[in-house]
């Protein structure tokens, strides 16, 4: 039958099979099917149908607009005398032939690499999680699939509801990906669900006892370097040598102290250079973009942090005369800083610090402004978080806020 297919049509199908031939836009079709469902097609030669999609999925104009656009370029492609029919089932016929291991090497790394910061750690991390989908075919990921690595994975035990989400999370981002790059028709995972999680999670901050401990060990570490070192030079000025230059101070206890008065991520602390802080102002200032890779503020925004007088005297004792544009805490050869493991765990072990990461230091600086009565938003101005819902898990740590308002029913009842 022809009829105008508008969208009051597509809400009063008739039952199928039947096809509608709009009366706008020759060779531009509704296919109702036995079972009711319905979809826009492009007739383009005898027995030769294009499906553009479903009919809940796209409006009417939509669907003949990419008709016209099909239309148009089958015209182009016969003045050239090519054969965009064939061309289409021979560039189909290569997505559904590359597997997802073919996906991550040849698609996602390349731009991974080049548009994330951490891009060789996702990649990795995807390479090493979802192994087991190494040999299937992309097209043929679905969520039964993933629901059964999952599944697998937590029965396991290795790993918690929390850490499976976010690896499911990668697994969607890159497969979209894939979609945009006409890899995939659509996104396989779009109904696996993240599984019920504890959204808290643990926050483990210094209590003031440990954290006297951690900077007495601090400074018991600094002091036996430093014996070291006298000893060492003593040692040279007998034999005549020269002396090691420099005084015995390393890195470690200026960083730890700038984490504890800052709240900065450890990346973001081996990023500082000099010129991001501000003597005047007091302040340093975290890059939310910078020039070479890896650097810049987790969420790719540039925030501001004041420097209360610990933070701002340590910086002033760790400044070289000739300071620039380098990086407060350079590596090897004055290149970024990439670990301090080896300093970090004897003081960790020193200090008796039980289940202490690094990045406690931040939890630490968070707790103890909350503690101390400021807002959440201002934490969360500071900390960084583009979502106050990540600084609501420090709510708690300011009970007298939740019992000045259980007290006012009793005012009120007075």
């Amino acid at each position: 039958m022809k009829q105008t297919i508008t969208t009051e049509l597509i809400r009063n199908l008739p039952p199928g099979p039947c096809d509608i031939w709009d009366t706008k836009l020759a060779k531009f079709v509704v296919r109702v099917r036995p079972n009711g469902k319905a979809s826009y097609l492009v007739a383009r030669g005898r027995g030769c149908w294009h499906t553009i999609a479903a009919v809940d999925e796209l409006k009417p104009h939509e669907a003949r607009e990419q008709a016209r656009t099909l239309l148009g370029e089958d015209a182009t492609h016969r003045t050239h005398g090519r054969d965009p029919i064939a061309e289409r089932k021979k560039h189909r016929a290569a997505q559904t032939s590359i597997t997802f291991k073919a996906f991550l090497d040849d698609h996602f790394e390349p731009w991974a690499r080049e548009h994330y910061k951490r891009g060789p750690e996702t990649v990795q991390r995807l390479r090493t999680i979802f192994e087991d989908l190494f040999p299937v075919k992309l097209a043929a990921i679905d969520a039964w699939t993933v629901e059964k690595l999952r599944t697998q994975r937590l029965k396991a035990g290795k790993v918690k509801a929390a850490t499976v989400n976010s690896h499911l999370t990668m697994l969607k981002a890159a497969l979209a990906k894939a979609v945009a790059w006409k890899l995939l028709p659509a996104h396989p995972l779009t109904e696996v669900k993240a599984l019920k999680a504890d959204k808290t999670g643990r926050i483990r901050y210094l209590s003031p006892a440990e954290e006297q401990r951690l900077r007495a060990a601090l400074i018991a570490r600094d002091e036996a370097r430093q014996q070291r070192r006298d000893q060492a030079n003593a040692w040279r000025r007998e034999r005549g040598y020269a002396e090691m230059p420099g005084d015995n101070a390393d890195h470690l206890t200026a960083i730890v102290l700038v984490a504890l008065n800052t709240g900065l991520r450890k990346g973001e602390i081996f990023n500082l250079r000099w010129t991001d802080i501000d003597w005047s102002l007091a302040q340093l200032t975290v890059r939310g973009e910078s020039i070479e890779k890896l650097e810049g503020s987790k969420s790719r925004q540039t925030r501001h942090v004041p420097l209360n007088r610990e933070a701002l005297e340590t910086f002033k004792a760790w400044r070289p005369e000739d300071a620039s544009d380098s990086y407060v805490f350079p590596g090897r050869e004055d290149e970024r800083l990439d670990d301090i493991k080896k300093g970090w765990a004897p003081v960790v072990k020193a200090a008796k610090l039980i289940n202490f990461t690094f990045h406690d230091l931040r939890h630490t600086f968070a707790s103890k402004l909350v503690m101390a009565g400021v807002d959440l938003n201002t934490v969360r101005e500071l900390l960084g978080h583009s979502d106050i819902k990540m600084t609501l898990r420090y709510a708690h740590l300011a009970p007298e806020h939740k019992a000045a308002a259980v007290a006012r029913l009793v005012a009120h009842g007075a």
